[in-house]
């Protein structure tokens, strides 16, 4: 069968370095590019290697294997390949990275501070807070200081430059100075984040106010589960003082610049260009555990299953962190069609660890994806059997808990987990647009819904499945018209769900559309997987209404018929 060549290796083939069929080349650089564009660090370094081996002047070839040997967090492979990259006279932001991770590692603070003067370069931001942290480490801390000042001097990086500034005057011992910026008494609020907060409360517990820490905790954590506040509020009630370890030298302060560039850029750039930052950090602070879970779950958004497991894996057992490395390692088994694998680890996780509600609904979303209904229900039963008195941060188990009543059909124990998970979290998007729909799909309360779910698209205006939900209760009430702008939109939010598709059909064929329906309905037909047959995408309804259309079988159904209500007439 003749077959086209995939994008990426079009790509591959346009961009291959000059000389490289001549070298014998093609083979292996077009499989390390193939194995670059799905991010299979592993195969990609391994054909790296083989072409570079053939030619290791090539710069292509050496900064995409610089690229596979981070993303692997092998930093000895990497130096190397920057010590051939300098050696060849070239220099990018990569091997200015990795040459900061290198010197900050082995705490070589003042060569740190001297290769800035020539061709290391990663960014304004970065740049300022790495030298910055080098001038804390050489000893020049009144220099760093004014380093620390001239990133907070620019608004856009204020917050980076002065959590930083707080964090190195905690680690010399300046706990007013570090308390004056976190309060924001000195130099105005700071953005909230975990980090911080934790920091602020071993800073206020070095000046003796554990008071005022235990305040914080509670105002910020309320009354969390999560075994590190849970540790910090029992020593502060115990009247012990809290050492700084949030940062305990400049090695550990670089690499908590590079997991706060890591968190932002997880949200703002490709997964991929994250990673990079959050595996220096896991460098040059293998303690981190932050950075190894952010690197873990990054790792998944790349579909790197094996990589994220084993970064889950260096989290030490005993570490309050533990659990969530747990419950990321099963859901990488799970994404990787592990599914028992990942059921097995909750189960024990959940033996060891009874105490934590969240590893319990971890456990139920596992088995609920898995349409194990039963046994996810009680799985949401024991977390929700763990709260004291509910509050709004637990509102997600009993909305998961509803879902799963209203999969068995339970619905009147379904419906009252949803409107108590409304009460916790009022204005909820995703609850309104649950209770909403399945109030629909009951043919009950459509007003009630129809509010419910307009509330939700003004939560999330971009979720084409709640666009879709308000299509379909307008669709329900007869308001055809007004249903068509909402259905198209959802479309072209979710152009290639099978249900949304359906929908649309069906509104169109309403408002006498009736070949742009059955278009429609052939286009979700095709998008319909045949080994995932969701209940709700019938296709063979599908082809019932392409066959017949849309009155023929509501009447097959004994359903009432539809009215045509505006619309440019039946044009089919």
């Amino acid at each position: 069968m003749f077959r086209t060549l995939s994008a990426a290796l079009l790509a591959s083939v346009m961009i291959l370095p000059t000389g490289a069929y001549s070298d014998g080349l093609a083979g292996s650089y077009l499989a390390a590019r193939q194995a670059s564009f799905y991010s299979d660090y592993q195969r990609a370094a391994d054909w790296y290697l083989r072409a570079i081996e053939q030619d290791s002047s090539n710069p292509i070839l050496l900064e995409n294997a610089l690229t596979a040997w981070i993303g692997l967090g092998d930093f000895d492979a990497a130096m190397e390949t920057v010590a051939t990259m300098r050696d060849a006279g070239f220099d990018t932001q990569q091997t200015s990275i990795l040459t900061v991770a290198n010197l900050g590692a082995r705490q070589e603070f003042q060569t740190l501070i001297e290769v800035y003067e020539g061709p290391v370069n990663i960014g304004p931001l970065v740049d300022g807070l790495v030298v910055a942290w080098a001038q804390v480490g050489a000893g020049q801390m009144t220099v760093a200081l004014e380093g620390f000042d001239a990133v907070a001097a620019d608004a856009s990086t204020r917050s980076f430059g002065l959590y930083h500034k707080a964090l190195a005057l905690a680690l010399v011992g300046d706990y007013e100075g570090a308390d004056g910026i976190l309060s924001g008494e000195t130099d105005g609020a700071l953005p909230a984040t975990v980090n911080g907060i934790l920091a602020h409360v071993e800073i206020l517990s070095q000046l003796e106010r554990n008071a005022d820490a235990l305040e914080l905790l509670q105002s910020v954590f309320g009354r969390s589960t999560d075994p590190i506040v849970t540790q910090m509020i029992e020593r502060l009630e115990a009247d012990e003082t809290l050492p700084f370890s949030v940062v305990t030298d400049a090695s550990e302060g670089l690499s908590e610049v590079f997991y706060s560039v890591a968190g932002v850029l997880e949200n703002e750039s490709t997964a991929g260009y994250a990673l990079l930052f959050s595996r220096v950090a896991e460098h040059l602070n293998p303690d981190n555990v932050s950075a190894m879970l952010l690197s873990a779950n990054l790792l998944e958004t790349l579909e790197q299953y094996d990589l994220a497991n084993a970064t889950y894996d260096r989290v030490p057992r005993s570490h309050p962190s533990f659990h969530e490395a747990e419950i990321g390692r099963a859901e990488a088994l799970r994404k990787a069609g592990n599914d028992e694998a990942a059921i097995e680890a909750l189960k024990q996780l959940a033996e060891t660890r009874f105490d934590l509600p969240i590893v319990h609904s971890a456990l139920g979303d596992a088995l609920r994806g898995m349409e194990r209904f039963e046994e996810a229900v009680a799985a949401y039963n024991n977390a929700i059997a763990l709260f004291d008195d509910p509050m709004r941060g637990h509102w997600g188990a009993y909305y998961t808990r509803g879902i799963t009543l209203e999969r068995l059909e339970r619905w009147e124990e379904a419906e009252a987990d949803l409107r108590f998970a409304l009460e916790l979290a009022p204005g909820q998007p995703y609850v309104l647009n649950y209770l909403g729909y399945s109030l629909v799909e009951q043919r009950r309360s459509l007003d009630e819904a129809l509010e419910m779910i307009e509330q939700a698209v003004a939560g999330r205006p971009d979720d084409g499945y709640v666009t879709d939900s308000l299509g379909w209760v307008l669709y329900r009430l007869g308001r055809f018209d007004e249903a068509v702008v909402h259905m198209e939109r959802a479309v072209e939010l979710e152009p290639v769900d099978a249900i949304v598709s359906d929908h649309l059909g069906d509104v169109l064929w309403a408002v006498g559309r009736h070949r742009e329906a059955e278009f429609q309905w052939k286009r979700a037909l095709s998008f319909v997987d045949p080994e995932e047959v969701d209940g709700e995408a019938d296709p063979d309804r599908m082809r019932r209404k392409i066959e017949v259309g849309l009155d023929v079988v509501l009447e097959e159904e004994g359903a009432a018929p539809l009215t045509v209500v505006g619309g440019t007439g039946n044009d089919g």
